[in-house]
């Protein structure tokens, strides 16, 4: 249960977007499809309003940018909430949805950074667009320790000078990533 609770958010963020991701036997068929049936997709897709088309967008960009092992952790919690009964399912989503908007879609970023997005928030939550890819493919490359690290560093760091601890963190080569947090911890 308490490892659910940890990925809750990841599954509640990332899978609505991606349906087919589920395991088959946690999908329960629709009237249509039991009836033998197949529902046009675009027909769906055409009655959303915009802003749920965006939204369901935003998240299946999220989830295609998580890494394998990333998508592997959340199809593998995915069948385990759905073999929660439905109450304690629905007691799990209230509770993420009473998150704040940021940190739920901090976990968009998937188990690892998520569970961390809080604490790297105001380092990431405001990325100039250029720095986003490598910003987040230097995030995934960290370990749990120096993501700790990160956190620390970017609740230190007052808001003019996050800019430049973004530029210096790109800018570390990766053999040296683990003794310049060390060291920026230390000092800050």
């Amino acid at each position: 249960m308490r490892r659910i609770e940890r990925l809750l958010p990841v599954l509640l963020v990332l899978l609505p977007a991606a349906p087919s991701l589920a395991t088959p036997a946690a999908v329960p068929p629709s009237a249509a499809h039991a009836a033998g049936a197949v529902p046009d997709p675009r027909s769906h897709w055409s009655a959303l309003a915009p802003a749920q088309q965006r939204e369901l967008r935003a998240r299946y960009a999220a989830w295609r940018a998580l890494p394998e092992s990333e998508r592997q952790r959340v199809r593998r919690a995915a069948a385990t909430m759905a073999a929660l009964p439905a109450a304690e399912r629905e007691a799990l989503r209230d509770r993420f949805l009473g998150l704040d908007r940021l940190h739920r879609d901090g976990w968009r970023l998937g188990p690892q950074l998520g569970a961390q997005y809080p604490k790297l928030q105001p380092l990431l939550g405001y990325l100039p667009e250029h720095q986003r890819e490598p910003m987040l493919a230097l995030l995934r490359q960290l370990d749990a320790a120096q993501l700790a690290q990160l956190g620390v560093l970017s609740q230190r760091t007052p808001p003019q000078e996050r800019d430049a601890l973004r530029d210096q963190l790109l800018a570390v080569p990766a053999a040296g990533r683990a003794d310049w947090l060390r060291q920026k911890t230390e000092t800050r």
